[in-house]
């Protein structure tokens, strides 16, 4: 099996430009799809997928968990995670989403966040999170809706494919991000009490600079898109894109919906 997962899929590599680019949004998102999960105290959780903490950070202010543990292919954000963490009951460790390194039932709950539309074979990823997870366990995943859900990244496409028809947009209907897409692969894989539903948070910038610049660090599918434009292109795609960020209004704070879909599911017992 090739060593492909999140970052390598989706060009994700630096820590630093990854916290601009999502982890600040992310961990906006994070509660939300604790909360839609559940969890309770003692419970024993794997994050997969965890890039470089948002929602590991996030578990243990929503309840007393015994413990947590991260993973995630990047190794430098797995570096970086475990720079950042204080807590002994958290953990981190490189490894493949789709070959987890535990045994059957080792954890009570299992979450991926805004991860699985990145992975090569994603069912095999949502089959390994819920042979880990014991019987009347949860497995709870969430990625976003690239097609109607991120005004903010369609913006870029959009206006990027006007000024180069070769420009594709194959991003915005990742796997698993059509409607009840997530929820059809849980009921297929034998999860029980199978529930999907959409969260949204709010990204919020204080000026197009703010919005714009983390999108030239080559991070992510936006930012690989920007990369791959001629410096002409580049320039015209910033022009007309700093246009429709101002909307004929003085430069400054905007503020743009964004949903994720997310879907839960019990492991029988």
């Amino acid at each position: 099996m090739p060593d492909t997962n999140t970052a390598a899929a989706a060009s994700f590599q630096n820590a630093d430009a990854y916290e601009q680019v999502m982890g600040r949004w992310s961990r906006r998102l994070a509660p939300l799809l604790i909360r839609f999960g559940g969890l309770s105290d003692g419970d024993r959780v794997l994050d997969v997928g965890c890039g470089t903490g948002s929602l590991t950070f996030t578990l243990p202010e929503i309840a007393n968990v015994a413990g947590v543990t991260g993973i995630d292919l990047t190794e430098p954000f797995v570096e970086f995670a475990r720079a950042r963490n204080t807590d002994p009951r958290i953990s981190f460790q490189s490894a493949d989403a789709r070959v987890l390194p535990f045994e059957d039932n080792s954890f009570d709950r299992a979450f991926s966040m805004l991860v699985l539309q990145f992975i090569p074979d994603a069912a095999r990823a949502v089959a390994e999170m819920r042979r880990v997870v014991r019987p009347r366990g949860t497995v709870t995943a969430a990625v976003w809706d690239s097609f109607g859900g991120q005004p903010h990244v369609r913006l870029i496409f959009d206006i990027a494919a006007v000024l180069d028809p070769t420009v594709e947009r194959k991003h915005l209907l990742r796997p698993l991000t059509a409607p009840n897409e997530m929820a059809a692969l849980w009921r297929e894989l034998g999860l029980l009490e199978v529930e999907q539903t959409s969260l949204l948070i709010r990204m919020e910038f204080a000026c197009f600079d703010d919005y714009w610049t983390p999108f030239t660090k080559g991070e992510g599918p936006p930012g690989q898109l920007v990369a791959s434009l001629s410096s002409p292109t580049r320039a015209t795609l910033t022009d007309h894109v700093r246009r429709a960020y101002l909307g004929d209004r003085p430069d400054g704070p905007r503020s743009f919906v964004c949903v994720a879909w997310a879907c839960r599911g019990t492991v029988p017992a």
